[in-house]
Formats: C-alpha cells, structure tokens, sequence
C-alpha cells in the first residue's frame, strides 16, 4: 500500500482512534518489559506514533524525550495536541531521515503496514538508529507474505517477513534478542525486543 493511502485511511479514523485508546493498557505490559534492558539515556522514536496517547505518555511519565513519526496527518495533529513537549513527524518511515539516534525506538503495531519489500530496509534503518545500549521493541505478524484485511469498513494491507527472517535481520545488524513473544497467541502477533550492544 503507497504510504500516503494508508495516511488518509488513517485520518478518516484518526478521531475514533484518539477516543478508543486514550485509557487502553494495550502494548505497555510489553513496553515496560522493554524498558527494563534501556540503559544510559532518554530519548525515544514511536514509529507510527498515531495520536499518541498510552505509550508515550508512559514514556513521559518515564523520562524519556520522545520523538515520533506516522504518514498520518490527522494523528500528527492530534499527537501534537496531546503531547506538547514531544516532537511529531509527518513522514513514511521508509523513506523518512534523521540526524539523531535514540536509547529506545517503538514500532507498535505499525510495521506490518510496510510493503513487504521494505521490511527489511526499516529493520537495518531502525537499527541503525539506536544509540550504544540502545533498546528496539516491535510487532510483526508471524507470517510471510502479504495481506489485505476489512477493518472499521475499510480495507487495510498488512505484511510480514516472518519470525526468522526478522531475528537474522536483528542479529545481522549486531543486535542481541533480549525477549520474543507469541503475546496474542493463538493470533499471529509477535513482539520481540532487542539490544544494541
């Protein structure tokens, strides 16, 4: 799906999901596991930050300086309504650069909306990004290939290379796998944590 499609489906919905997610735990049981192995500093990427809301505001609450980046203009809006202090990018994170590296990068549910072919670019990119110590936590779907799926009445595209293919690219890139997790099992939803040495 072309990054500024899977935007404006995401600013017809971008309100409901403000709403929706507000007060959700959805994600931060996982996050605060995350944030056991950060060491050193503070500062933090959410990659498809949405409106923001729960995850961030844990990282606030956490110290952190967050940062972060979603191809949907309506939730940059409100991302930056509910958290003043953050900085927001309206940006696709395949193509999106940055100067500065981060003690923790999040990608919550997002990258399994990257073209196939770009899973493995964002992953090195993601990696890339990390300071010395620095901490990467993810979704991806435990499945390879691509999809399309109806949801809110609208079609959206999803893809995944899969557990293996993920871990070598993590490994590839020096990282050490601190935890990985079926968290939704019998769903095809992993997360996995990695470390930068």
């Amino acid at each position: 799906m072309n990054p500024k499609e899977l935007g404006k489906k995401y600013d017809k919905i971008a309100q409901w999901w403000n709403e929706k997610h507000q007060d959700s735990q959805y994600g931060l049981k996982q996050l605060e596991l995350s944030l056991r192995f950060v060491s050193g500093g503070r500062s933090a990427l959410d990659v498809g930050c949405g409106a923001g809301g729960r995850i961030i505001r844990k990282l606030e609450d956490q110290g952190f300086a967050v940062s972060g980046v979603d191809v949907s203009e309506e939730m940059i809006t409100l991302a930056t309504q509910n958290h003043p202090n953050g900085t927001f990018y309206l940006d696709d994170i395949c193509s999106w650069e940055t100067e500065e590296k981060f003690n923790l990068i999040i990608a919550w549910d997002s990258i399994f909306h990257l073209p196939l072919q770009m899973h493995r670019p964002v992953i090195d990119k993601l990696c890339y990004l990390l300071k010395t110590g620095g901490v990467l936590i993810y979704t991806f779907g435990n499945a390879i290939g691509e999809h399309t799926d109806r949801w809110l009445e609208d079609e959206f595209y999803y893809s995944s290379i899969g557990i293996n293919e993920n871990l070598t690219a993590l490994i590839n890139n020096g990282l050490t796998i601190m935890h990985l997790e079926l968290d939704q099992f019998p769903e095809k939803h992993v997360y996995v944590v990695a470390k930068k040495p």
